[in-house]
């Protein structure tokens, strides 16, 4: 496959889906997919869970919201957005798999689906709805560069970052529902800000994370979506913390790799003492490049 080197424009669209009302989340989705396409995004990423809801009263009602992945009729709608515009789009959704019920994630580029995550760590009452993640933490070899995928409480751990960079991802994209933290300064930027700044540095991958907004069933969101630099400084947003938006960034994702050396002795993913801990972490993953 040619790889294209060259600037791709990455958007994250900060929406406020309502639970239960998954025709409507999907048709808002379709209308900010063709904004961001229209300004000339090439990577889109879409919230967790952005077409069913995020706060569940109970399994069944999940259950009724979820669809199967890709015969769904959202991961088809998708498909055909992305294929319209020419796009690639990594976006949250409910997924059922016979009566196992995941919280997952879609990657679609233009010529359809490539490929699911499930996420591995479930936060708060999650637990109570979706089985753990199984696929692991794959990577999509595109040509406009490798994408990972993880989901909001998944970028907490760093193995999450440090598996997607040794199989060889050049972008990290997060649909994500971030909540407040207890002890936040409300002056300062969002925990998940800083998370993703960091991870984005340790691991010479670009970030993109998007948020949802709102308040649902009394829980808050923190909105603060956020595109990020290998650098790990952020090249877009963060977007505010009360209202739907979309944010944009120009980024080689190629650079990932291109400018992973910080000096004439260091480079981060090659400076890692494998004879101290395991090379992939216990994982069975696929050493990448690097």
């Amino acid at each position: 496959m040619k790889r294209q080197e060259s600037s791709i424009k990455i958007a994250c669209i900060q929406m406020e889906p309502r639970v239960g009302q998954k025709a409507d989340n999907v048709a808002r989705s379709l209308a900010l997919i063709e904004q961001a396409a229209r300004n000339g995004a090439n990577l889109i990423v879409l919230p967790e869970l952005c077409n069913s809801g995020y706060v569940f009263e109970s399994r069944e009602e999940a259950f009724e919201l979820a669809e199967p992945i890709p015969a769904g009729p959202t991961t088809k709608t998708w498909c055909e957005a992305a294929a319209k515009h020419s796009t690639y789009l990594v976006a949250g959704i409910a997924e059922r798999d016979g009566a196992s019920l995941y919280n997952a994630a879609v990657v679609i580029g233009p010529s359809g689906y490539l490929g699911t995550f499930r996420k591995v760590h479930l936060w708060n009452e999650e637990n109570l709805y979706f089985e753990l993640g199984n696929l692991g933490f794959p990577v999509f070899s595109t040509p406009i560069g490798r994408i990972g995928t993880f989901i909001c409480y998944d970028g907490w751990f760093p193995e999450s970052y440090r598996l997607c960079a040794l199989q060889g991802a050049d972008i990290v994209c997060i649909p994500t529902n971030w909540v407040p933290i207890p002890g936040q300064d409300p002056r300062r930027e969002a925990m998940a800000n800083i998370l993703c700044m960091a991870a984005a540095h340790s691991n010479s991958l670009f970030v993109a994370a998007a948020d949802r907004v709102g308040i649902e069933r009394g829980q808050p969101f923190n909105g603060q979506s956020i595109i990020v630099s290998y650098t790990g400084w952020p090249i877009g947003g963060p977007a505010s913390k009360d209202r739907e938006e979309i944010i944009y960034a120009e980024a080689n994702l190629a650079d990932a790799r291109r400018k992973r050396n910080w000096n004439e002795y260091n480079q981060v993913l090659r400076d890692r003492r494998t004879d101290v801990y395991g090379e992939m972490l216990g994982s069975e993953a696929r050493p990448g490049w690097y």
